[in-house]
């Protein structure tokens, strides 16, 4: 059931809103109320795109489905045996509705698709018989004007937001200098590296930021070359993506990211490039958030008349949590990688670069040890800035990441041959910063999975304190064969 009375909601009297409400309300209440006691197979509630997305003059129509919606969801708590399921339509072609008057009109003006009956009608019973999903969904075409942000900042205003961001720079890079607690010292967010300028926190685009980066200024670029190309490290876009949940989700501390790496981030002729980067957050269970992140480029049209590239680079699955996760201590300790194990294989760090393209700056193996299914990394004393200001703090130790990544390229390298890029991590949790080892070497030990289908990866010190978790790491095999 449902009317449709669309008038400004200052125009618009209590007695209209309560007979356009109540008409929806009222009757999906009394349908649930005259079956409290007993079992419902599956319920089926009609919403509306105007529920879901909000629509001019419609505050009451929208209210009254997006109640419905919500019922709907809050069933999988309270009425776990029934099968509820809600379906925000777009309007209706030839019934229904939206096919009086003037409104097919409206519509196509708005650049919204009208559904045809034979295509939405059995929509309901291929969601009943076809799948096993709960909740809210929606079926439409094109909704035009319904999912076009209504601000191009989203009321956001940048110039505000930039100044803010240079002074909590500021005061955060200070912080973090006088800090005398490394081990989870998180400074503001404003204070770090992969953050440029703050352009809009969109209603569906979410938080949308460009940092321009220079290669022949950043170490973890200019060092980072694959045939004489910079290429952006995939532990900088982990570590961006970091920074960006937390910057949408101030006192939350990330818990981990899941990350694939969809095409590499080159810095051609050695110019300066921009990283657009966008988050978007969501709850997660029990108190936490889920913040859902891209990495992409935009690259100007090769002649006139020709469209912008738009390339997609990286994507992670950032878990937010409100406070950080107890830091784990392992019994089992670097030095036992080499007792009683007669067959290590030892490849010192001359040999390692031989092979591998990184400068300075990325060599952050000493040497490695292999052995079975096993890798031992070891880091050396004293490395390079990673970048330049050299002080700025991290979130996600990107070289304790990279570290776990170069040895389990070694492994790959001496039991197949091969050299591999990084494609993609299951999960990976950082609980102290390399500070916190004081001195103290730092260790990668890294498992290979059903013969090197994925990584698990630990860092850890010489006492076993654990720096970084890394589990289900792939990589993609580059063409020909490589030897140590």
């Amino acid at each position: 059931g449902g009317i449709e009375i669309s008038r400004a909601l200052s125009d618009k009297t209590a007695e209209e809103f309560g007979r356009v409400f109540d008409i929806k309300a009222n009757g999906f209440y009394s349908l649930l109320h005259a079956a409290a006691g007993l079992p419902i197979g599956a319920t089926v509630a009609f919403s509306s795109v105007a529920g879901r997305f909000g629509n001019s003059g419609q505050t009451d129509y929208s209210a009254a489905n997006d109640l419905l919606c919500k019922i709907t969801s809050s069933m999988r708590a309270w009425r776990p045996g029934t099968r509820a399921i809600v379906i925000d339509w777009t309007a209706w072609g030839g019934i229904g509705m939206a096919t009086r008057g003037s409104i097919p009109k409206i519509m196509e003006l708005a650049g919204i698709d009208m559904l045809p009956p034979e295509v939405g009608i059995p929509t309901i019973r291929r969601e009943l018989t076809g799948g096993n999903f709960r909740g809210e969904m929606v079926v439409g075409q094109r909704l035009g004007i319904l999912t076009e942000e209504f601000d191009p900042t989203g009321g956001l205003d940048p110039a505000k937001v930039s100044a803010r961001f240079a002074t909590e720079a500021t005061e955060s890079t200070e912080k973090a200098r006088t800090s005398t607690s490394p081990e989870n010292s998180v400074p503001s967010v404003a204070g770090y590296l992969m953050l440029g300028n703050v352009l809009a926190a969109k209603l569906y685009g979410g938080l949308e930021v460009e940092t321009e980066l220079d290669p022949q200024v950043q170490p973890f670029l200019y060092d980072h070359q694959i045939d004489g190309i910079p290429v952006l490290p995939g532990v900088m876009g982990t570590e961006a993506f970091a920074e960006l949940a937390s910057l949408l989700a101030p006192g939350y501390r990330v818990a981990a990211i899941h990350e694939q790496f969809h095409s590499p981030f080159k810095f051609y002729r050695n110019e300066p490039r921009t990283l657009r980067l966008s988050a978007r957050v969501a709850p997660g269970g029990d108190g936490t958030l889920v913040a859902h992140t891209t990495l992409r480029s935009l690259t100007p049209p090769a002649r006139p008349g020709l469209p912008a590239r738009d390339d997609l680079h990286f994507t992670a699955t950032v878990e937010l949590a409100p406070a950080p996760a107890e830091a784990p201590v392992t019994a089992e300790l670097p030095n036992s990688f080499m007792e009683g194990q007669p067959d290590v294989r030892e490849i010192e760090q001359a040999a390692i670069y031989k092979v591998y393209y990184h400068g300075p700056a990325y060599q952050v193996l000493h040497r490695a040890l292999v052995n079975g299914s096993r890798a031992l990394g070891v880091m050396p004393d004293h490395m390079l800035p990673n970048s330049v200001p050299a002080d700025v703090p991290t979130l996600m130790a990107p070289r304790l990441i990279e570290l776990c990544f170069q040895t389990a390229g070694i492994w790959e390298m001496a039991n197949r041959g091969v050299m591999a890029l990084p494609l993609g991590i299951g999960a990976v949790t950082v609980y102290r910063q390399p500070e916190a080892a004081s001195g103290a070497r730092l260790y990668a030990l890294v498992t290979a999975v059903d013969g090197g289908a994925s990584f698990d990866a630990r860092v850890l010190d010489e006492s076993g304190n654990v720096y970084v978790d890394m589990r289900g790491y792939r990589t993609v095999q580059l063409p020909g064969s490589v030897s140590l």
